[in-house]
């Protein structure tokens, strides 16, 4: 039975400092580094003693933290790539969110959501972010491990579930599975019938203590 633990990372700066996050290369605050432990510690007790663990990561500074803090744990080294990075908001990173507020042009009820350009230059589209998480799950699931952990972002991690139930790409302009930062996303494959489950979404029981 493959498993796949996906995490989004925990309090990061640019959630307290107020600016946009993307590619902005933040850090994990104090709280989000205890609350990283803690996922660290739920995982911990979800997967067995003995069983072959893969850690993968987004290589922001505020995946790598939370992918370090598992690490630990697990006696593994993260295998770092760029692919599960959050979407690119190209001039607006690091800038108030003010600022990207006041340029913001929100998608279309219909049409070309995937392509649509939200009117910041250098961000990317949807379909950018979608073509990139996609070629990082082939990958991952291609290799044959019991357990993997992908330690990605918000938006991002809507494209991680969408490829883990085989969702066609042209099916993606509407698609949002929305999760809090510090959560854990558990995706199952039995054994027998070969059925890809998602059998939590965006728990953050975790941190309740």
């Amino acid at each position: 039975m493959r498993s796949i633990y996906a995490i989004t990372h925990p309090e990061a700066t640019h959630h307290v400092e107020r600016v946009v996050g993307g590619w902005h290369d933040s850090h994990l605050t104090p709280a989000g580094r205890r609350a990283a432990a803690a996922i660290a510690q739920a995982l911990r007790a979800a997967i067995p003693d003995g069983a072959e663990v893969e850690l993968i990561s987004s290589d922001l500074q505020r995946t790598q933290q939370t992918a370090e803090a598992v690490a630990d744990l697990f006696g593994v080294k993260p295998v770092l790539d760029r692919r599960l990075r959050e979407k690119s908001y190209g001039e607006a990173e690091g800038r108030p969110q003010e600022w990207l507020d006041q340029r913001f042009i929100p998608p279309p009820a219909a049409g070309d959501r995937m392509g649509h350009d939200e009117g910041v230059p250098g961000a990317e589209t949807r379909a950018d972010v979608a073509r990139r998480v996609y070629a990082a799950m082939d990958e991952i699931l291609a290799r044959p491990c019991e357990h993997q952990i992908v330690v990605t972002h918000g938006f991002a991690l809507t494209f991680v579930v969408a490829a883990w139930i085989g969702m066609p790409f042209e099916s993606l302009g509407h698609v949002a599975f929305p999760v809090r930062s510090g959560s854990i996303t558990v995706l199952r494959e039995d054994d027998f019938f070969h059925n890809r489950g998602v059998v939590s979404l965006g728990d953050r029981r975790h941190l309740a203590s």
